[in-house]
């Protein structure tokens, strides 16, 4: 067997064995749910009413800005918030996620990829949360996504696919530098602004760069736009395609060749 071949059949394994601990990681990321909001009432309840109360005030606010409908501004404020959330906590969770394991990684022989996995759950219960923002805002405006909101699903799975390697990639990497997830949630915050989160496309008169080749924006609008009754471009799709391909083989390849140091590092 070549070399390369044996190192990096381990960790597609690894991957792989993850992938199929369902139980395991599905239980861990409840876990770290009910711990997070132990003895709370409310529990990830009080992320949703905050972030509701941001978005009625700043849809209020910039649909007067912005010289815009409230029918039509909030609900495209209340998807962007929603999707980057659940964006945002899979890339900044996603750093720590061997650094918060650092007591199970060291202790129980397990596939790595796991913790991954279990940020990705974890992140996805809290979105699914926090969409009931969205949710109470379409009924408030009738919206009604009809056909074209079931391409919602393929575009969540993209999101998901690529949490995935990003807490693969960002996770090992962190372990190793420490300044990683600072760095990693600044540039979050920056980007976010460059994101047609809180302002519409339709304000830059020519597609700029900001859009374009803005992965952040292709992403949004997988889940955001079919949530809107829209489906999304083709190019879109395609943005997203690329990243996701790009992205997993870039990950691959480090850590086939520095998975076996993560115990090491933490």
């Amino acid at each position: 067997m070549p070399p390369a071949l044996s190192t990096c059949q381990p960790a597609f394994s690894d991957v792989v064995q993850g992938a199929r601990a369902v139980h395991l990681w599905g239980a861990l990321g409840w876990q770290d749910i009910r711990q997070r909001y132990r003895r709370s009432r409310l529990g990830p309840f009080w992320l949703t009413i905050s972030m509701g109360v941001l978005v009625a005030a700043l849809g209020v606010l910039y649909a007067g800005l912005f010289d815009i409908e409230v029918a039509v501004y909030l609900p495209f404020i209340a998807g962007g918030f929603v999707v980057w959330g659940l964006i945002s906590g899979l890339i900044t969770d996603g750093c720590t996620a061997f650094i918060h394991a650092e007591s199970i990684v060291k202790q129980v022989n397990l596939p790595l990829s796991v913790h991954v996995y279990r940020v990705v759950w974890r992140t996805l219960i809290v979105f699914a949360h926090n969409a009931v923002i969205f949710v109470v805002v379409a009924l408030l405006f009738s919206i009604r996504p009809g056909w074209a909101g079931l391409l919602a699903l393929p575009g969540l799975a993209v999101l998901c696919v690529n949490g995935v390697w990003v807490g693969l990639l960002l996770g090992l990497v962190s372990a190793r530098y420490r300044d990683i997830p600072q760095i990693v949630a600044s540039f979050v915050q920056v980007t976010f602004f460059l994101t047609p989160i809180i302002w519409q496309p339709e304000l830059l008169p020519d597609r700029a760069l900001v859009l374009d080749f803005n992965p952040f924006y292709h992403f949004v609008e997988l889940v955001r736009g079919p949530a809107l009754g829209r489906a999304p471009e083709l190019v879109s799709w395609l943005a997203a395609a690329g990243v996701t391909l790009g992205g997993w083989l870039v990950t691959l390849a480090l850590y086939c060749r520095y998975r076996w140091r993560i115990a090491y590092w933490l």
